[in-house]
């Protein structure tokens, strides 16, 4: 007695593969490409980001009196909270004219507090206050202060976010101004005649 010829399950037909001759030219598979072996004497190049010139090692040369202060929404609000004139103090801590900016952003965040701030957007509002129109989409400030600064090294940011101080402390020459017992101080600033000595 012969074999019995048993039915196999689940065998598929053989298929011509993707590379073979017979398939035309557009349909078939490209055939892959070998990896060269990398020479050892060959230069390594890498993208080194730009430093901008007005930075001599961490010192920003760019800042001098008057100086340019970009207000962040919680330092309006500490500020009225301490009972403080904020340009006065400003120029208290710097011993020099100040001049205090506001973004777009910032203003919208005031306005969206409602009216339990409306002395806050009183005082965003002051004429001795200078306005910064925003380009991008969305009210985050935080994200917009941060650009800002990276742009251009000529600001002071003024914040007691302390999220928003460790990203501006990632950036060199941003000098942060901040609140502590009761008057306004500044870090990461070399000559800042008036910050308190600890």
């Amino acid at each position: 007695m012969g074999k019995q010829k048993t039915k196999k399950f689940a065998v598929m037909k053989r298929m011509i593969s993707l590379k073979d001759q017979r398939i035309k030219e557009k349909d078939r598979a490209k055939p892959k490409e070998t990896k060269k072996k990398k020479d050892p004497s060959e230069l390594k190049q890498r993208e080194v980001s730009k430093y901008p010139s007005c930075l001599f090692f961490q010192y920003n040369t760019q800042l001098g009196p008057p100086y340019h202060v970009l207000v962040d929404t919680n330092f309006i609000n500490f500020s009225i909270k301490a009972k403080l004139d904020m340009v006065q103090s400003m120029m208290d801590c710097l011993y020099a004219k100040c001049i205090p900016y506001i973004t777009d952003c910032v203003m919208a965040e005031i306005e969206k507090l409602g009216m339990k701030y409306r002395v806050a957007l009183r005082i965003a509002k002051d004429p001795r206050f200078e306005r910064l129109p925003c380009s991008h989409q969305g009210t985050y400030a935080d994200d917009c202060l941060v650009q800002r600064v990276t742009q251009h090294k000529c600001y002071i940011l003024a914040t007691v976010d302390r999220d928003l101080k460790r990203r501006v402390r990632k950036i060199p020459g941003v000098p942060i101004m901040y609140i502590s017992n009761h008057r306004y101080n500044i870090e990461r600033m070399p000559d800042d005649y008036g910050a308190p000595r600890f």
